[in-house]
């Protein structure tokens, strides 16, 4: 059974983020913190993570939007390694209550159409990438903020995915060598477990890039915006 659970776990997870820009580590981190605690979970979710965050970085190489990643993007992973570095001394479930709270705003905003009229370029480019990476470094949940942030960026679905998508990575790169010093022979013992989600989070990639390339511009930004809703109502329901 937790077999069949992981491998379906991993197979939503890349299926959302193929689609969202988000979601591996929101579905997995509490699937995984049921059966290892959430410090550990955190660095095992890593894996599946970077796998299916580097195939769709492959897949939508080409469509990303250079002038977004260079200023929101940027700002974005550099604020995202601040916080996850000031994450232990400066967590707490009120952060994450603001964070749910944002998330909650964002997704209205993108329901009800006025995030495309809110258009950020020059300084508040750079201001929502280091905020947003923040916050998300802070509480752990830097895909769905980040992703609530590109809503404010006027670009088509796949610039959207595979910017977002670029900064991940980064972020990924990045932390993936403290977790294998810190906690590396933990994630050798769970290395079945892993092999499982990162399974199912490959083919959800596959599986979500290709309903992507099937969705409309108008559609695309409600389904990010309904998901960026959920994940906020998740937050404030766990805090």
């Amino acid at each position: 059974m937790i077999t069949i659970v992981l491998f379906a776990g991993g197979l939503l997870a890349g299926s959302i983020a193929a689609v969202a820009g988000f979601g591996i580590g929101s579905i997995l981190t509490p699937l995984m913190a049921t059966q290892v605690g959430t410090k550990l979970a955190v660095a095992a979710v890593s894996v599946p993570h970077f796998l299916g965050t580097a195939l769709r970085f492959f897949l939508l190489r080409k469509h990303i939007d250079k002038a977004v990643l260079k200023s929101f993007g940027a700002a974005s992973a550099a604020g995202g390694l601040a916080g996850a570095l000031l994450h232990a001394a400066f967590a707490s479930r009120w952060l994450a209550v603001i964070l749910g709270v944002l998330l909650l705003f964002a997704g209205l905003m993108g329901l009800t159409g006025l995030a495309q009229r809110m258009r950020l370029t020059g300084a508040a480019a750079w201001a929502a990438g280091g905020l947003s990476g923040i916050l998300g470094g802070l509480v752990g949940n830097q895909g769905g903020i980040r992703s609530a942030a590109l809503l404010g960026f006027d670009i088509r679905r796949q610039a959207f995915i595979a910017t977002s998508t670029a900064v991940g990575l980064v972020v990924d790169l990045a932390r993936m060598p403290v977790y294998a010093f810190s906690q590396g022979a933990e994630l050798i013992g769970m290395a079945p477990e892993l092999a499982l989600l990162s399974a199912g989070v490959l083919l959800g990639t596959v599986v979500g890039g290709a309903v992507l390339r099937k969705i409309e511009e108008k559609t695309f930004r409600r389904i990010v915006s309904a998901l960026i809703l959920a994940l906020g109502v998740y937050m404030l329901t766990q805090n």
